[in-house]
């Protein structure tokens, strides 16, 4: 036969099951909010940004980075070793042209010059004294030939009367022999004097015309130092812009040594760099997308440089708006080099949820529900602003934009309403 319990046993079992069931209750409702958090199917729209798919353009680019620098700067050199002596204009200086830049010290080419100077005038007193020593040498031997001239005729004549004398008997056979040999002896020296003359005459015209080139080479040299003596006047043939002066005042220049450069700020072109692994993308010819600040100009490549360093490309961009208020020297910019492009395609503004993958899947939130619904899409073409669409949007659907991965496995996210 069971013996009954006692009250207080019954009460402390009863308390102790209540207890257990309570417990079971809070454990259940604390799996129930986690496995809520964890499996969380909505997304506030404060915390997502759309875009709306539309037609339009599509350009498929590169992205390198860029300099922009004064479409041209005139770099101005020392001619002459020289001294600076007094600096003008101050690097950032307006300069217009006809203004002194620099003046150098140029007493040491001007010693020279008067030196050149000195060597000239004394060649060309050479070239006169030779001309009169010439001119008498040639005059000596042209009264030489006429004495010998004169010579022959009485040595011809005496043949003549010896003949004469040897008809009567007069004189011996030798007579007329001795005579004759006397005649020929003389024509053969008149022979050797006219010889003699003309080879003098070439002989002193070269001479006279040796000296002459070297007069001509001496007064060349004096020329080209006095061009370069006027060139050493540093002086602006342009309007521009001072980006860079020596102002180390009394230090030595050598020739060819820079001493200023002169930008024109009014127009710009930019130098462009990207990896190697683009070389053989980029060419000259290709239209370019230049981002300055908020604005885009356009531009073509007009040179690749051919040497590849660190394992970078570099280029040349002349810009189709090249004189833009917003281009400033030395700015960095943003280059897109253009490799292709589609003219009329399905276009959604580039962002963080598209991966550039061929095939993948984004949030399409349809017109009048919050609820968004996940889409496998095909990509195209790409650039910094906009994603080429080719399968699985039509125009007018809005796409979201923001990163949705961790959510990539629910088939539709609800979007909460930004809250009042």
């Amino acid at each position: 036969m069971d013996k009954e319990l006692a009250p207080e046993v019954i009460s402390r079992n009863r308390h102790r099951n209540l207890l257990i069931g309570v417990g079971i209750v809070a454990a259940l409702l604390l799996a129930i909010g986690w496995m809520r958090t964890a499996l969380k199917t909505s997304v506030e729209a404060s915390k997502i940004r759309t875009a709306t798919a539309e037609t339009g353009p599509v350009e498929n680019s590169i992205t390198a980075s860029g300099e922009v620098i004064p479409a041209y700067e005139q770099v101005y050199t020392s001619p002459i070793r020289a001294s600076i002596r007094r600096v003008l204009l101050t690097p950032g200086t307006a300069v217009k042209p006809g203004q002194a830049i620099l003046d150098l010290d140029k007493s040491l080419t001007e010693i020279e010059r008067e030196k050149l100077n000195d060597q000239l005038a004394l060649k060309r007193n050479g070239i006169d004294q030779l001309r009169m020593k010439l001119n008498k040498s040639l005059y000596d031997a042209e009264v030489n030939d006429q004495i010998k001239l004169l010579n022959i005729n009485r040595l011809r004549a005496d043949l003549e009367g010896a003949k004469r004398l040897h008809k009567v008997g007069g004189n011996t056979t030798e007579d007329v022999t001795r005579a004759d040999n006397a005649l020929r002896v003389a024509e053969l020296e008149k022979k050797q004097l006219e010889n003699d003359l003309a080879y003098n005459r070439q002989s002193m015209s070269a001479s006279l015309r040796e000296t002459t080139l070297q007069a001509q080479i001496e007064e060349k040299n004096l020329k080209e130092l006095t061009h370069k003596l006027n060139q050493a006047n540093i002086v602006a043939d342009r309007p521009g812009v001072l980006t860079w002066v020596n102002e180390n005042i009394g230090t030595s220049v050598n020739e060819g040594e820079m001493l200023a450069k002169l930008a024109d700020l009014a127009s710009f072109r930019v130098e462009g760099s990207c990896s190697d692994v683009y070389a053989d993308q980029v060419k000259i010819g290709l239209p370019v997308a230049v981002k300055v600040n908020e604005t885009s100009l356009r531009g073509l490549i007009t040179q690749v440089k051919p040497a590849v360093k660190n394992g970078i490309v570099q280029f040349v961009v002349q810009l189709d708006n090249s004189h833009h208020t917003s281009l400033r020297p030395n700015m960095k910019v943003d280059v897109f080099v253009i490799t292709d492009r589609v003219t009329r395609a399905v276009r959604v503004a580039n962002g963080p949820a598209f991966k550039g993958k061929r095939k993948q899947f984004v949030y399409v939130l349809p017109k009048g529900t919050p609820v968004a619904q996940r889409r496998e899409i095909e990509t195209g073409l790409s650039n910094f602003d906009y994603v080429e669409v080719k399968q699985g949007l039509r125009v007018g659907e809005q796409v979201i934009l923001t990163d949705l991965s961790q959510y990539e496995h629910l088939e539709e996210i609800t979007i909460d309403p930004k809250p009042l």
